[in-house]
């Protein structure tokens, strides 16, 4: 029987897999420390759920990845301490994330974290990485159109210049 063969949970990971869940593991980790905070200096309710949901899904997120590094015998990431909860108030006006800012970077943060999973589920050769990462994938596309909703809704998206072919074209 080959190396790769059987319960991909007894196969090894390989030097791309480790580093893809470690440093998808660090990114989950920093994104629930920037979550939390934006969650402080948002004023928008719909903003401030969306943003709770983030947290809990990278939470779970978190769990899932740790697991398996330590069931590898691989060394964690630290992890960044709670974000204490604020009063929106207490926070000076110019030292406050705009709401608009908040969502734009959620937005980006989904977009980037499609292609990263996209991207380890690409170099694994382990079925239950892929999976999992598979899993993330959808997970942050169903999130990612509740984002897209909201920006639209609340009149912050950022539209990018729009191609109109020349007249004598159409």
């Amino acid at each position: 029987m080959g190396i790769l063969t059987g319960n991909p949970k007894y196969e090894p990971m390989h030097y791309g897999e480790v580093f893809g869940v470690w440093s998808s593991l660090t990114a989950a980790k920093g994104m629930i420390a920037c979550y939390q905070t934006h969650i402080n200096h948002t004023g928008d309710d719909d903003l401030k759920d969306l943003l709770e949901e983030a947290v809990k899904m990278k939470q779970q997120e978190v769990k899932q990845m740790e697991t398996l590094l330590k069931d590898n015998g691989v060394g964690l990431p630290p992890t960044p301490p709670e974000r204490p909860k604020t009063n929106l108030e207490d926070i000076p006006v110019g030292a406050r994330f705009m709401d608009q800012e908040i969502a734009a970077s959620l937005s980006a943060d989904i977009a980037a974290g499609l292609v990263a999973c996209s991207t380890i589920i690409g170099e694994s050769l382990r079925e239950d990485i892929a999976m999992m990462f598979g899993q993330m994938h959808t997970q942050k596309m169903a999130f990612g159109a509740k984002v897209l909703r909201l920006l639209k809704e609340k009149g912050w998206i950022i539209i990018p210049p729009l191609h109109k072919p020349p007249l004598e074209d159409c």
